[in-house]
């Protein structure tokens, strides 16, 4: 009998590879079939067949609860050698606009008009009313505010000291913005007439004793608009807001459209559904002037909102009047300022559209963004 001799590493090392191989194959074919189950079940499941809502009452509520009261608070603020302080004076005070946003997700995320975000961008008119004061308040800091004074007492000295301020600009030799009043020179300042021959002499002498100020240079002084406070209230909470943070603003001004987030990135668990975007009307096509459409919203902020038991939120209804431009459509909902940014459903409760803007002098005249720009936004 022969014996055969095992080699001690090349024989053994081939033995147990032949040992592995089953267990290898077992491996790979079950990661191959995962795979297969996982993207199969991915794009080749079917979606969701979306439930017709079929009256106003089913869907108020539905999507009640998903839709919110922003109160968004906001200021001018001046930031001088990297020190921010916010002004507050009789020139500008701290505004404060309310809108309506509902939410998209499981995570905190508020859809809302661009314009609620940043109400002095919401139109060629605001933008000009903000970039004058800017300009008026940036000149008036820079008449008053002297190098001598401490980073700290900024403010407290602007406050004192506002009255006297000048928005003259040497430059341009005129003041600047419409009812501001017109000096030949700057405030503060005495000028010697060249029809004045005689000159006190001790009184020059005074004068000349008196250190010149050095005022803070305009180079120094940034002004601008910027958020102060931004929250949310839930319909029947007893204005108990929520704090948010702005996540994105629209850059195109054709569409207006903007998302803020609750802090803590939660949806509150007493919003029993979320708008879903997924079952939205895409194609802006198939929107026909005499189809129905339904606003939930806060229309006049507060003055509405508020009742005995809670914040209400509340429902109104018109009939699509205009078809789609593309951008946005027009319908017969009443609505006024407090309800840019609400939701607008069709009768089956999908979302068509996001209330933008209506025509103060006509009553029943609105235009919502197209729901299919939210997908893309």
């Amino acid at each position: 009998m022969k014996i055969r001799k095992i080699g001690p590493n090349h024989d053994l090392h081939e033995i147990n590879n032949k040992k592995r191989k089953p267990y290898k194959i077992i491996f790979f074919t079950l990661i191959i079939l995962s795979t297969a189950a996982f993207f199969g079940f991915k794009y080749l499941k079917k979606p969701p067949v979306a439930i017709c809502l079929d009256s106003d009452t089913k869907v108020y509520n539905e999507y009640k609860d998903a839709v919110v009261l922003i109160k968004h608070s906001y200021g001018y603020f001046a930031k001088i050698k990297g020190k921010e302080i916010q002004l507050i004076n009789q020139d500008v005070k701290e505004e404060t606009v309310f809108g309506t946003g509902f939410f998209v997700d499981r995570e905190g995320k508020i859809m809302t008009n661009s314009h609620v975000l940043q109400p002095w961008n919401s139109s060629n008119e605001e933008q000009e009313k903000a970039n004058t004061t800017i300009r008026n308040l940036k000149l008036k800091i820079a008449s008053i505010l002297t190098t001598d004074v401490s980073e700290d007492e900024y403010q407290s000295f602007i406050e004192r000291n506002w009255k006297i301020a000048s928005a003259y600009d040497e430059s341009e030799g005129d003041y600047e913005g419409e009812g501001e009043e017109t000096s030949e020179e700057p405030a503060g300042e005495e000028f010697v007439s060249s029809n004045d021959t005689e000159t006190d002499t001790a009184t020059t002498d005074i004068a000349a004793a008196i250190p010149v100020k050095e005022y803070v240079s305009r180079e120094d002084i940034e002004v601008y608009v910027k958020t102060v406070n931004i929250a949310v209230a839930l319909h029947d909470s007893d204005e108990q807001w929520l704090s948010c943070e702005i996540e994105k603003v629209s850059e195109d001004t054709n569409i207006d459209l903007g998302i803020v987030r609750l802090i803590d990135h939660t949806t509150p668990q007493s919003v029993a559904n979320i708008i879903n975007l997924d079952n939205s009307v895409k194609d802006d096509a198939s929107l026909n002037p005499g189809q129905k459409a339904i606003m939930v919203g806060y229309p006049l902020g507060m003055d509405l909102a508020k009742t005995d038991s809670g914040i209400k939120v509340q429902l109104y209804d018109g009939k699509i009047s205009k078809e789609s431009d593309g951008n946005k459509i027009q319908y017969s909902i009443t609505s006024t300022h407090g309800a840019s940014g609400a939701p607008v459903f069709n009768e089956c409760g999908q979302l068509i559209a996001v209330n933008f803007s209506g025509v103060d002098e006509v009553q029943g005249f609105n235009f919502g963004i197209v729901a299919k720009h939210i997908s893309t936004f």
